[in-house]
């Protein structure tokens, strides 16, 4: 705590320089002249009242002064613990303090200067005071305060520390949460934030203590599907890793199973409709388990709403189960206040009677609605967000609502409710929302048992709360005045508000804590679920353990003749490549690094099945042009594998001894290998002659595979042509060609340079050297005049292979070029293409063919004709599809899924996957088209399906109608009855399209609706009509699919709703909870009584005045306007 920006509170930095004072209490002088009716620093009773409250203790601390400054032009005052031998500190001691420091004129105790603040004292933090306590200028040279002395005389002056020792009730007063253990000093652990998931964990951290609701869970049987996607197993999951792990717990699985991305993790959703769409779930999970009425005895209870007249025996009323009460907050001091206005009663009466029927009539009548029951588990929503009309957005209530921590519901029950146990409730659970809507965060105190105290669960960190924090610091409202520091000016006048404030409240009924807080078991998780954690924490205590041991160990990565034999592609293989799924990968050995070379030989001889002498290995080596291709074997096998690395270590990109395994054709006598090259004779000396080695490749034109051969060694004055035997051979082709037969090769510099080789050239013109690979090929003989074999091409007219395909390659040298090229692309089929007898399949592809090529490569795949077929592009982040690829001549698949470059664009589609639509057209006639999404309204406005319409560009409304019809499958016009087709715009009613309106005008940004036209609005004049929209609570949160209603002259509205059950197809107590209103620009909306005449509410109907529906809005719309669901 500092007085001025100018001050800072730090801990103090020692060297030999600096000098340090150590001023003890017992050194103090206090035989100081005392000047009536002045306040003087020796008076210390009277100091009290300005520097601090009156003592609790009076701890051993000592004051360190830098009288000259610590690294500053002011004096440093420290305060410190008293312990003099600083190894006897305990590692947990700690100490919180509040203190002033004051220094004062040794003559004159008017004169003083002081400052406070506050520490939790460490065995860390041993000290805590005041870098710049006081410019020393104003200290020795200045008069001090018009007294026309300066503060410090003759180079004295006292100091006093006045020390108040704070209780520390839950251990983390002016806690720096430095290495702070959750677990350890509480016995809970947190959840992990993934980023605006708070919400989240403050939920189901409410859930988990919830004990009886956490073995309810644990009894949903999920041992049959143990997946990622199902939300009771990753929650069973969650909360028996919350029971038994020692840090933070991450909800990554369980997010995931509710099908979120990125977007919905980064987006802060609304809680209750969160919470109720998980209870949901779960008990739909328990139907037909053990536990498959837990969830609704705990969690739900039951309320009555009524109209009971005043004046005759007649009530209408209905019973309903609830899982949570929406409690008003705005003007409304607490918790009881808020169930009386819930169950307040409404009179109806004068205008406004209530129809009871033809006995009846119209009666006075009282209207509300009242408690059966509550459940065992009571889950209280106050409404702290509500719709502001005058700023037209959703704002947050900071209003005090004060809760009680235990709360009698008896007053808000039913007289013929059961009263058999008392209706006494205890407080388990404060949610918490800090900030306003835009930015906050939540938190939760929790009272995980019976008796003792409650816990802040925020997010990863969990500490003990007071019962000050649980409930008073949580009413919302302003500060009290005792807390807010002093202010100037026209600040005083602002009140400041609270910003964090109760949002959520849970309540326990008092006579079943015992059952909903039963103890829950490491026994009571399923088996397998522990058995699966206790693998899986296994497994990763045994990769911590590598990760330790990494510095210990070299991997080996060593490329066999079979591993080339099984390699594709170019260079000798793909080091990235993993052994377990590749049979061309290199082999892999994990080795320590103070391996001989000799122990490697012999590991990779007895993986291989060969004798250590028969094997040596080549290092390998980058060339410049960025191949890894062998350089010469190691002959010396003494070293570690670590000082062979370190030798070749520029030779390498990875972390990784690369070497090529070579096994010896010939044996000498004694057993020893003979080499070709690189051979020691009996002086030990290493003799490397003319020979080459060289490693063949072999490309099979009709088969389109290219594989490695084996390996040879030829001398560098051979010619190329001299190759061929050897080659033959090698393929089991004997010792020569067949007849009609001839060889073309290349040599594969490197993947995008492949040379042919000239038949007469010798290998050293060439330019040929060790490592060098050579790819052949089976040709038809060359005629005497051709200096190359011919090689066939597509197109000859008396070549057999003159139907080959355009995705067959000739020669090796255009394979290489595909395989450079090549990509797998991942097909699926478009959601709405309706042949559902397509699947999605991956074809490997060059990034060269055009768009036709890619057509036919497709339509051959699905049996279809490739001018039919349309392609999307896929969106990165959510794997839908994009907008269709436009079909061009320039087009190629390279630039079909990296558009433009890399840029923003290209970033957002998926770099290998394309969706594909069947159409019932060519591509050139879909031109001519444009495609309307089109929502059809078969049953009201409850049952709405989707088409897809193509309808001629210079067509119009009634062009689409006739398609629209065709597609959908449905009886005409004539038939049928007329058809509306109008456009909606954010849930509201835009526009009715007339017939001859143009298709081409259609806006591409609103929804385009069709409905047959009711019987009774077929001629009726438009001025009769209102526009009728569907929100909830507040006119802002519109949902649904808006429709025009006719409204009829002198028709009470009770008759009105008839029709407009009809209208909307919504039934039976679906309807009955509808409440309908007038809605107007900038005004409340105006609720409709039963005698409410509608026809003269609406006057003419102008535009801005709707009938609006207000019910529940089924998909689940949030506050903010993200969708929350469950998949």
């Amino acid at each position: 705590m500092v007085d001025t920006q100018d001050e800072m509170v730090v801990q103090p930095t020692l060297s030999e320089k600096d000098q340090i004072a150590e001023i003890n209490p017992e050194q103090l002088d206090n035989d100081t002249e005392t000047l009536e009716n002045v306040m003087l620093a020796n008076d210390f009773e009277a100091m009290k009242e300005v520097v601090l409250p009156p003592l609790l203790d009076e701890p051993k601390a000592r004051i360190l002064l830098f009288p000259f400054g610590n690294n500053v032009d002011q004096s440093s005052i420290y305060l410190e613990h008293g312990f003099q031998d600083t190894a006897s500190i305990p590692d947990d001691w700690s100490c919180c303090v509040q203190f002033g420091l004051v220094m004062w004129n040794i003559n004159d105790p008017a004169l003083f200067y002081h400052h406070t603040a506050h520490h939790r004292f460490t065995k860390e933090e041993s000290d805590w005071g005041f870098t710049r306590f006081l410019e020393l200028r104003k200290m020795f040279q200045q008069p001090w305060d018009n007294s026309g002395r300066p503060l410090v005389e003759n180079d004295s002056v006292n100091i006093t520390a006045y020390v108040r020792v704070v209780e520390d009730e839950t251990g983390v007063l002016w806690h720096n949460f430095n290495n702070y253990d959750s677990k350890k000093e509480t016995g809970y652990v947190g959840l992990k934030n993934q980023g605006a998931t708070c919400y989240l964990n403050s939920l189901l951290q409410s859930l988990y203590f919830t004990n009886a609701f956490r073995k309810a869970v644990y009894e949903i049987p999920t041992a049959e599907d143990e997946s990622i996607t199902n939300s009771a197993y990753t929650l069973q999951r969650l909360f028996y890793q919350l029971q038994i792990s020692n840090s933070a717990v991450g909800t990554n699985e369980l997010t995931k199973s509710f099908g979120w991305d990125t977007r919905h993790i980064f987006e802060q959703q609304d809680v209750q409709e969160l919470s109720r769409k998980l209870i949901e779930r779960m008990e739909e999970r328990m139907k037909g388990t053990a536990a498959e009425d837990a969830l609704p005895r705990m969690l739900s209870g039951k309320v009555k709403t009524y109209v009971s007249c005043i004046d005759v025996e007649y009530e209408s009323s209905r019973v309903e189960d609830f899982w949570d009460i929406q409690l008003n907050v705005r003007g409304i001091p607490n918790l009881e206040g808020s169930f009386k206005d819930y169950i307040q009663q409404e009179t109806l009466d004068g205008d406004n009677k209530y129809w009871a029927g033809d006995q009846f009539k119209y009666q006075d009548a009282r209207k509300g609605v009242i408690f059966k029951s509550f459940p065992e588990v009571l889950h209280l929503h106050l409404k702290r967000f509500e719709y502001d009309i005058q700023r037209d957005t959703m704002m947050k209530i900071n209003d005090r609502f004060e809760f009680p921590e235990v709360l009698d519901l008896t007053p808000y029950l039913d007289q013929d409710a059961d009263k058999s146990e008392p209706w006494i409730y205890k407080l388990h659970g404060v949610l918490v929302h800090s900030g306003d809507l835009n930015a906050g965060h939540y938190y939760a105190y929790l009272k995980p048992n019976k008796d003792g105290w409650f816990y802040k669960f925020d997010d990863d960190k969990v500490t003990k709360a007071t019962m000050r924090e649980t409930l008073e610091d949580n009413y919302g409202g302003e500060y009290p005045a005792s807390v807010v520091q002093s202010r100037a000016g026209l600040q005083k006048k602002t009140p400041i508000m609270r910003q964090m404030s109760a949002y959520m409240l849970v309540y326990i009924r008092e006579s079943r804590l015992d059952q909903v807080l039963t103890p829950v078991e490491k026994e009571d998780c399923p088996p397998h679920l522990q058995k699966r954690l206790d693998e899986e924490a296994a497994a990763k205590e045994a990769k911590r353990r590598e990760r330790e041991e990494q510095h210990l160990y070299l991997p080996v990565k060593v490329i066999t003749e079979e591993t080339f034999k099984h390699h594709g592609a170019t260079d000798l293989t793909d080091f990235e490549a993993n052994p377990s799924d590749n049979p061309a990968a290199p082999r892999f050995y994990r080795t320590k690094k103070q391996t001989t070379m000799e122990e490697l030989v012999a590991l990779i001889a007895q993986d291989l099945k060969q004798d250590p002498k028969r094997l040596r290995l080549w290092i390998m080596v980058n060339r410049q042009n960025k191949t890894t291709r062998p350089d010469q074997p190691i002959m010396d096998l003494r070293p570690t594998i670590e000082e062979t690395y370190t030798r070749m270590a520029t030779t390498t990109r990875d972390y990784a001894l690369r070497v090529w395994a070579e096994v010896a054709e010939e044996v000498g006598p004694d057993g020893e290998a003979i080499w070709p090259t690189y051979q020691s004779n009996a002086n030990g000396v290493i003799v490397k002659n003319d020979l080459i080695l060289l490693f063949l490749k072999h490309f099979d034109a009709e088969k389109q595979t290219l594989e490695g051969v084996g390996h040879v060694y030829v001398s560098k004055e051979k010619r190329v042509e001299e190759l061929v035997p050897l080659i033959a051979k090698k393929m089991g082709w004997g010792d020569k060609l067949p007849a009609g037969d001839q060889l073309a090769m290349w040599e594969e510099i490197k993947p995008q340079m492949i040379e042919s080789l000239k038949p007469k050239q010798s290998l050293k013109a060439a330019e040929l050297q060790d490592g060098d690979i050579i790819c052949f090929q089976k040709v038809a003989e060359r005629k005497s005049t051709e200096i190359l074999p011919k090689i066939p091409r597509r197109g000859d007219k008396n070549s057999e292979d003159s139907t080959r395909r355009w995705d067959q390659y000739d020669d090796a040298k255009s394979f290489y070029d595909f395989l450079c090229n090549k990509k797998e692309v991942r097909f699926d089929p478009h959601p709405r293409c309706e042949k559902a007898n397509f699947q999605s399949f991956i074809l490997t592809l060059s990034n060269k063919i055009t768009y036709d090529q890619l057509s036919e490569r497709v339509g051959e795949q699905l049996g279809v004709e490739p001018t039919h077929i349309r392609f999307f592009t896929a969106n990165a982040s959510t794997g839908s599809p994009k907008a269709a690829v436009r079909r061009a001549v320039s087009q190629t698949l390279s630039t079909i899924l990296n558009p433009n470059g890399f840029n923003q664009q290209s970033m957002q589609i998926k770099p290998n996957s394309l969706f594909f639509e069947v159409l019932d057209m060519s591509l050139a006639e879909l031109d001519t088209k444009k495609n309307i999404k089109v929502t059809w309204l078969s049953e009201g406005v409850i049952k709405a399906d989707v088409f897809d319409v193509l309808v001629n560009k210079q067509g119009h409304i009634e062009d689409l109608v006739q398609a629209f019809v065709k597609k959908a499958q449905i009886q005409d016009e004539q038939e049928g009855g007329r058809i509306r087709v109008y456009e909606i715009h954010h849930h509201k009613f835009f526009r009715e399209l007339v017939p001859n309106y143009p298709v081409i005008s259609i806006n591409d940004y609103a929804d385009v609706i069709a409905e047959r036209i009711p019987e009774e609005e077929l001629d009726a004049d438009e001025r009769d009509f209102i526009k009728v929209i569907h929100f909830q609570n507040d006119p802002s949160r519109v949902h649904g699919i808006p429709f025009k209603f006719l409204l009829k002259e002198g028709e009470p509205f009770s008759e009105t709703k008839k029709r407009l059950e009809k209208r909307t197809g919504i039934k039976g107590k679906g309807f009955e909870k509808i409440k309908f209103a007038i809605l107007r620009r900038y005004q409340k909306p105006a609720y409709l009584n039963d005698e409410d005449i509608l026809f003269d509410e609406g006057g003419t109907i102008e535009d801005d005045v709707l009938l609006g529906l207000d019910h529940l809005d089924r998909t689940r719309t949030t506050r903010n306007g993200g969708e929350m669901f469950l998949k």
